[in-house]
């Protein structure tokens, strides 16, 4: 099935509103990415009209992207990329959607070729997509052929979050993390799910550990690699040892001079959203200065062409064409103000309670701040597993997804049925 496509004010291409199988909205259709030519050739002439400003007057990222890492990814996303990788490496996968609470969802859903598989809800982030998590595919779903056992394989659904990627922008206020989680749990009720585990991180750790708090019919477990409550509340978490006052110093440096998109995007979401419909250049800035680890990261597979893990230039590029040619900058900039937003519906909303289920925790030393054992465990009083892993950051699943898939098969393999 193809699917329809419109152009918008910037001449990319985004999914038409469907209606299901007799006009049910709430039918699974399958769903194939289709972007037409004209697309790709204005994203390379917008891409070569770009207006740079002068180089930065530091040596760091302190004044934010450099120059020379985001000339480099520039020169090769309107050269030797290959623009068409999105499609094709999303119509390798079975895509479907199905309307969830008025509102379009898109999702990759991989059933696992062993028996007795774990159904496992992943969740992306921000400025991620299901795209950092294709290559985890292999490893949740097919352990055999990736140094695993098939009593540790899982049935895999990838969702894009609302106003991210293929999944449609809302209409209406209130898609905060908590009506994003009840949508996921009738995604798995709909796909006949009715024992399931999730996890996420970034933005996805605040829907999965929602999830968690809210406990729908089903959902057994969960596993985050960004431990939420420390954001909420830092101050009320332990601070006496050496590791737990270096987390506290990381949150606090990221609260005053490493959150400006955060700052921004909750805040005032539709401003900046100009800006990533309108350029290439500034969407991919935009994207890339998330964190410090992250960046350093990528700047070096640009520049220096040294990748960390598996975030190559090809992968990286595939994120950020994805979000130009779904043209979702401002949706996906609207759910932080929705989430987290002091002028969203939620804002002020009485906080859930504590997890009834096993929660599972993986902690990566590039995160933004690394979380140590005894933060886990307080957040968290059902907690399960812990891991402190030796590589990988905050874009865990997409740097390292063989490390990510053994961690994912260690946290649950205690809730599979004997």
């Amino acid at each position: 099935m193809s699917v329809p496509t419109q152009p918008t004010a910037t001449g990319t291409a985004v999914p038409t509103p469907r209606t299901g199988t007799d006009g049910d909205p709430a039918a699974i259709r399958p769903f194939e990415v289709r972007i037409p030519d004209e697309a790709y050739t204005e994203l390379r002439h917008r891409i070569a009209a770009t207006r740079l400003p002068t180089r930065e007057l530091v040596a760091d990222r302190s004044q934010g992207v450099q120059l020379a890492a985001l000339g480099e990814l520039l020169r090769y996303w309107g050269g030797d990329y290959d623009l068409r990788r999105v499609e094709t490496r999303l119509n390798a996968l079975p895509q479907y959607v199905t309307g969830i609470d008025g509102v379009d969802v898109h999702f990759v859903h991989v059933r696992s070729p062993h028996e007795n598989a774990l159904p496992l809800v992943m969740t992306h982030g921000w400025p991620g997509s299901i795209m950092e998590m294709i290559d985890s595919v292999g490893p949740l779903t097919d352990p055999t052929a990736h140094g695993g056992s098939a009593e540790d394989a899982f049935h895999l659904v990838l969702p894009s979050l609302p106003g991210y990627g293929f999944s449609a922008e809302p209409a209406d206020l209130g898609w905060d993390l908590a009506r994003t989680a009840r949508a996921w749990a009738e995604l798995m009720r709909r796909l006949g799910y009715d024992r399931y585990v999730a996890q996420g991180g970034d933005v996805g750790a605040g829907v999965t550990d929602t999830m968690g708090r809210q406990g729908p019919d089903g959902l057994i477990g969960i596993h985050t690699n960004l431990l939420v409550p420390a954001l909420n509340d830092p101050a009320a978490l332990p601070a006496g040892t050496d590791e737990e006052k270096a987390a506290l110093a990381a949150i606090r440096i990221f609260s005053t001079t490493g959150n400006g998109y955060f700052v921004e995007q909750s805040t005032r979401p539709q401003t900046i959203g100009y800006a990533l419909l309108d350029s290439p250049a500034a969407l991919a800035a935009w994207m890339i200065d998330h964190d410090t680890d992250a960046y350093y990261k990528i700047a070096r597979a640009f520049v220096d062409g040294q990748p960390s893990g598996n975030l190559t230039r090809d992968h990286v590029l595939d994120n950020v064409t994805a979000y130009w040619l779904t043209g979702t900058g401002a949706s996906a900039a609207r759910s932080y103000w929705e989430a987290y937003g002091a002028d969203a519906p939620a804002a002020g909303s009485a906080p859930l309670p504590d997890p009834t289920i096993p929660v599972a925790f993986t902690a990566f030393p590039g995160e933004i701040w690394k979380t140590p054992r005894s933060w886990a465990a307080a957040a968290y009083p059902t907690l399960a597993y812990y891991n402190a892993v030796d590589r990988g950051g905050h874009f865990a699943a997409w740097e390292e997804p063989e490390l990510f898939a053994t961690e994912l098969r260690a946290a649950f393999r205690p809730l599979r049925r004997p």
